[in-house]
């Protein structure tokens, strides 16, 4: 692999994981006025259009065969409509940073996974990366009061629901890497979101839930929007894109940006204050993700 494509598929995962690191205030605000499924449904069903006309700009739409196509409605139940239930339904409780935090924890789950299942390397400095990036982490989060740790903690129906989101995304990576080897990143994103958009449309009429309605103020659409265009549209394009070129390992430990991100934006967007440890815990969060994604040089 070139370096050029190396680094194209690096920003591009990177690009990604920055824009789902403000997904989560765009989530809150939007659960403001919906619920979890709503939200599921609306952002996805803008995701599937926006993820159509990508795939029908690089002319590679073909329908898929019956074997793809339970592969795809797998992925599309895992990804979409578990992993974000369990993600938006948990964000009507936690709160956006400590759900930052433990979505940073996915990394460690596909790195593990990728270990186990798609027998991709892990050595010593990789190990090593993951530990500062995590440690880092939990700098960010707690703003240098490691205190806070166990002061909250992991105490809400809400954090729990987050991680079991972290581990459903880490099982999606890791299979849609392995699916990807024999498939266009954006053909296949597009059936995987459209195949989870439809799970989503059946579990919102066998619950009984309404569609939200006119009366939604224009925060909450342009929270919606951007969750719709960006969130699942751009993002799982860019991020497909860079699972199609590099190991999931490497991929997945760009998500320790996540919380560094979520925290500037809420500074940026909701007032909070940003702490000498939070940006400590921001560069050991760049050495870690360093150490995990460079390069590796082989002898022959």
């Amino acid at each position: 692999m070139s370096l050029s494509s190396r680094t194209g598929a690096l920003a591009a995962s990177a690009a990604a994981v920055t824009i789902w690191g403000v997904s989560f205030i765009a989530t809150k605000v939007a659960l403001r006025e919906t619920g979890p499924f709503q939200v599921i449904w609306i952002r996805f069903g803008i995701g599937v259009i926006v993820l159509g006309v990508v795939v029908a700009a690089r002319r590679e739409f073909s329908w898929p065969s019956l074997s793809e196509l339970w592969r795809f409605a797998f992925l599309g139940f895992l990804g979409i409509s578990v992993h974000q239930w369990l993600q938006v339904t948990g964000l009507m409780t936690a709160q956006a940073s400590t759900t930052a935090w433990i979505v940073s924890t996915s990394p460690v789950f596909i790195a593990i996974i990728g270990w186990m299942v798609l027998r991709e390397p892990m050595d010593l400095a990789r190990v090593l990366g993951m530990v500062l990036a995590a440690a880092g982490v939990f700098g960010v989060i707690t703003k240098g009061d490691l205190a806070r740790l166990w002061g909250g903690g992991l105490n809400t129906t809400g954090d729990g629901l987050v991680l079991g989101s972290a581990i459903t995304w880490a099982l999606f990576s890791v299979f849609s890497r392995r699916f990807l080897r024999h498939q266009s990143p954006s053909r296949m994103l597009f059936f995987v979101m459209l195949s989870g958009w439809f799970c989503t449309s059946l579990l919102l009429v066998l619950t009984g839930q309404s569609l939200p309605g006119p009366s939604l103020s224009g925060e909450a659409m342009a929270a919606l929007m951007f969750l719709g265009f960006f969130c699942s549209g751009i993002a799982y394009v860019f991020w497909y894109d860079a699972l199609h070129h590099l190991p999931v390992s490497q991929v997945g430990s760009l998500l320790f940006f996540e919380p560094l991100i979520t925290i500037v934006a809420a500074a940026t967007l909701l007032g909070e204050t940003v702490t000498i440890g939070a940006v400590v815990g921001g560069v050991m969060i760049l050495a870690g993700v360093w150490l995990v994604t460079r390069p590796r040089h082989t002898t022959t």
